[in-house]
């Protein structure tokens, strides 16, 4: 502390250069002075410092009314954004649903395609084991036919002399003759 007030006093014994000088010596300044400049700064300085925060207070508001226009313009788009979000979901939800009944539609056509062609299946199958069926029941009676009529004839030439045959030629060529006069 005595530090500070020697340097004062040290300033104070400074000897002035000209007519312009500072006074540091508190106790002798004039306190009258000093309220002449301070009054003179506040009279002077108010209507600057009045300027001043008036175009500050005036800039603050232009930023807040500059805020608030964004704010809304902000709070709009958000809603707009909202109102495309649930059109989009909605749009999502129809898709999906009709997504959900057209692998529904297509399985039961699937499903319906497949019975079909295997109730087809069953049908040439059906169809193919009856031809088969038939086929080998021609063939049984066909050999059936030829093992009796080789056995007919075996019979027939085993008992057939040349007389008999000779009277069966005769009495065909007979019935032919008839046959042949009831066409005339």
């Amino acid at each position: 502390m005595k530090n500070v007030i020697y340097s004062f006093v040290y300033l104070g014994h400074w000897p002035s250069a000209g007519s312009f000088g500072f006074n540091t010596d508190i106790l002798a300044t004039n306190p009258i002075n000093l309220s002449v400049v301070l009054g003179v700064l506040i009279y002077f300085g108010k209507g600057v410092l009045n300027d001043l925060l008036d175009n500050r207070k005036q800039r603050i508001l232009s930023t807040i009314r500059n805020s608030e226009e964004l704010r809304k313009g902000v709070i709009e788009q958000l809603e707009r954004a909202r109102t495309r979000l649930r059109k989009v979901e909605i749009e999502a939800d129809e898709y999906r649903m009709n997504g959900y009944s057209e692998i529904e539609r297509e399985k039961v056509n699937l499903i319906n395609a497949t019975s079909d062609s295997l109730e087809q299946l069953e049908n040439y199958k059906n169809e193919t084991l009856h031809f088969e069926q038939e086929k080998a029941i021609n063939q049984v009676r066909q050999r059936v036919f030829q093992q009796a009529l080789q056995g007919a004839l075996g019979t027939l030439t085993s008992c057939l002399n040349s007389e008999l045959h000779f009277r069966m030629i005769r009495a065909n060529i007979r019935i032919l003759g008839a046959l042949q006069k009831i066409t005339d």
